[in-house]
C-alpha cells in the first residue's frame, strides 16, 4: 500500500466508447473526464476514485457496458494518484474567458474586463463549470443570442454545478433564476458564487433529485431552461423538462457529443419540442429548443 487517498483510472477508447465508458463509472468515481486528443487518436478516459476500486468490480463494469454499447473492450491501468492541490493547480491554469457578452474569469483576475462585458468571477472549486469546457462555453454563448431577441421572466439551471448558466442568465435578465443540482456541495457553490457576482438576491439554489426535487413540485411555467448535463440524462428528462416549459419557452441542452444529437433531438421531438439552433464545439454539441405554443 502507498498511503494515497485518491486512485486514477486510465483507458483509452472510441468517441462511442468514451461517452459509454464515462456513464458506467460515474456512479463508482469521485469524477470521471473525457478526453478528445485529436490527429485520429483514441479518446481517454479518466476516473478518479477515493480508495482503490476493486478490480473485479471494474472489470465487470466495463465489460458489460462495452458490450451494451457494441463497442470493443478497452484495456485500463489503476495507479495511485502523487500528492497534490489540484484546486491551486487548477486556479493556476484558469485563464479569462470571453463568451458572447459574458467574462468569465478567477476571483483573482486583475485586469478590465472587456467594455460592455458582463463579467463573471469564479474559482476552480469542487462543483463542475468555469465556462472552459465546450459544452459550457456553448451554453453562453446560446444564452447571449437569446438575450438578444427575447427576455424571459422565469429561468431555470438544471443540473447548476457551479452556477455559472445560473449566474449568467440573472445577469442577462435581472430576473428570478432557480437553480438546481443533485449535488449538495454544488448547491453550496452556487450560492456562494451568486453572492460573489452580486445576484444572491436572483439565484435560489436547491438540491435534489432533477425534476423531482422537492422545490421543482407543481413548478410549470419557466420561458428558458438550460441544462449543461449528459446525453442519457438529457432524453431521460425529456417529458418532465417539457412539462415544465411554457408554451413558445425556450432550453438550452448540452453535455452531448456531437454524434448524439438525434437521439436528444428525437426525445424532445417527441414531446413537441423543435430545434431552434444547434451548435458545436470540439465535438461537444449545444442544442436550442422551443416548446411548440398549445
Amino acid at each position: 500500500m502507498t498511503g494515497t487517498d485518491v486512485w486514477i483510472l486510465e483507458l483509452e477508447t472510441s468517441a462511442e466508447g468514451a461517452q459509454v465508458l464515462m456513464d458506467a463509472l460515474e456512479p463508482f468515481a469521485l469524477v470521471v473526464s473525457v478526453y478528445e486528443p485529436g490527429d485520429g487518436k483514441p479518446w481517454q478516459v479518466l476516473a478518479w476514485f477515493g480508495e482503490l476500486p476493486d478490480h473485479g468490480m471494474l472489470v465487470s463494469v466495463i465489460a458489460l457496458a462495452c458490450a451494451a454499447a457494441g463497442v470493443t473492450e478497452p484495456a485500463f491501468v489503476v495507479k495511485p494518484v502523487e500528492a497534490r492541490d489540484w484546486v491551486a493547480e487548477n486556479r493556476a491554469s484558469f485563464q479569462p474567458i470571453r463568451a458572447g457578452r459574458f467574462f468569465i474569469h478567477p476571483t483573482f483576475y486583475e485586469g478590465r474586463p472587456p467594455a460592455g462585458a458582463q463579467s463573471i468571477a469564479l474559482d476552480a472549486a469542487t462543483a463542475f463549470g468555469s465556462g472552459s469546457h465546450g459544452t459550457t462555453k456553448g451554453c453562453l454563448l446560446a444564452l447571449d443570442r437569446i438575450a438578444r431577441r427575447r427576455r424571459p421572466r422565469r429561468m431555470l439551471d438544471m443540473g447548476c454545478g457551479s452556477g455559472i448558466l445560473a449566474i449568467a442568465m440573472a445577469k442577462a435578465w435581472k430576473r428570478p433564476v432557480l437553480a438546481v443540482d443533485i449535488d449538495d456541495e454544488a448547491v453550496r457553490v452556487t450560492a456562494e458564487n451568486a453572492q460573489r457576482n452580486g445576484v444572491a438576491n436572483y439565484v435560489r439554489a436547491a438540491a435534489g433529485p432533477g425534476f423531482n426535487a422537492p422545490i421543482m413540485q407543481g413548478k410549470r411555467d419557466f420561458d428558458l431552461i438550460a441544462a449543461n448535463i449528459l446525453a442519457r440524462p438529457l432524453i431521460a428528462m425529456a417529458p418532465a423538462l417539457a412539462s415544465a416549459l411554457t408554451p413558445g419557452g425556450e432550453t438550452v441542452l448540452s453535455g452531448l457529443l456531437t454524434h448524439q444529437e438525434n437521439q436528444v433531438i428525437g426525445a424532445y421531438r417527441a414531446q413537441g419540442l423543435a430545434v431552434v439552433r444547434r451548435d458545436r464545439i470540439e465535438n461537444w454539441s449545444t442544442l436550442v429548443l422551443r416548446r411548440g405554443r398549445d
